[in-house]
């Protein structure tokens, strides 16, 4: 009866001994799987299932990370969360997407810790003091430089805990004043607010703007940053939802002139007066709770 069993597992063990040597990742799993169903075992009980388990073990441990958008003001919303504590940043939110926001805040059963804003927005209302009356326990940060009030005022090194995760601060200036970047623990990821978007840049001809401030901003502490570090801005208006510091310190058609000729180009944009300055400015000094 043994030689029976031998003789007809012959070929498969043939194969395995010849494979072993050689076979790594997938064709190794493929082999086990053919093993087992010659000798009639059920395959879903394999060591492949083993793997699997342990890929989605992996998977679920990272970071939670959400996008959102806002159209009339083209901004950028991004919600992290640590998925063990379920603690939760928010960072730029808009006063129209507040309840948005929220509901999807409860659907993943996070609890929001802080609601941060890069910057004293002029083009739309942040949602952050909205955001605090709807949510309990939330708290506001923007930075010190802003003049605007939060309950907390980031400054440079600076940094905003949820769970595991971090979020570090870097002073970039030049849109304005208050501008902040908040950078991942790891440097995976920056958030630019208004400082660095995709292929430009924030204007810089009103609110303490400053091109040559700005330039020197972008040069010294994001393109320092690791190549691979993704950029996620606070606003895009051709549908771009991400980059690199290497794209950036490549491609992008301001930043990779001199400081001279950057200043050229960002004083004469022309652009148009943002429809809600005189409207959203006031508002986000106060959080954005001027008449709610």
């Amino acid at each position: 009866m043994s030689c029976l069993v031998l003789e007809v597992l012959k070929p498969s063990v043939a194969c395995a001994l010849q494979l072993r040597a050689t076979a790594t990742g997938d064709s190794r799993r493929a082999l086990a799987g053919f093993l087992y169903r010659h000798r009639g075992w059920d395959t879903q009980k394999a060591p492949v299932r083993k793997y699997s388990a342990n890929m989605e073990r992996r998977a679920g441990g990272g970071i939670i990370f959400r996008q959102l958008f806002e159209s009339i003001s083209s901004t950028y919303t991004y919600l992290l969360g640590d998925p063990e504590s379920r603690e939760a940043v928010l960072i730029d939110p808009v006063l129209e997407t507040v309840d948005r926001d929220i509901k999807l805040i409860e659907e993943l059963e996070l609890q929001l810790k802080v609601a941060v804003n890069t910057h004293c927005h002029a083009d739309h209302i942040t949602g952050t003091g909205l955001m605090k009356k709807k949510l309990y326990g939330t708290k506001s940060a923007i930075s010190e430089h802003s003049g605007a009030t939060a309950d907390i005022l980031l400054s440079e090194g600076d940094s905003i805990t949820f769970g595991k995760y971090c979020l570090n601060v870097r002073e970039t200036p030049g849109h304005t004043d208050g501008c902040v970047t908040l950078v991942a623990g790891d440097q995976s990821m920056a958030f630019t607010g208004d400082a660095l978007l995709i292929r430009g840049c924030g204007r810089t001809d009103f609110q303490q703007g400053c091109s040559k401030k700005l330039y020197h901003s972008i040069h010294t502490k994001i393109f320092t940053l690791p190549g691979h570090c993704l950029i996620y801005p606070a606003h895009d208006y051709k549908g771009q939802t991400v980059s690199t510091v290497d794209e950036e310190k490549k491609f992008n058609p301001r930043l990779t002139k001199t400081l001279e000729e950057f200043v050229e180009i960002m004083s004469n944009l022309n652009l148009p007066k943002p429809q809600k300055i005189d409207i959203a400015v006031p508002a986000n000094l106060v959080c954005g709770l001027h008449d709610i």
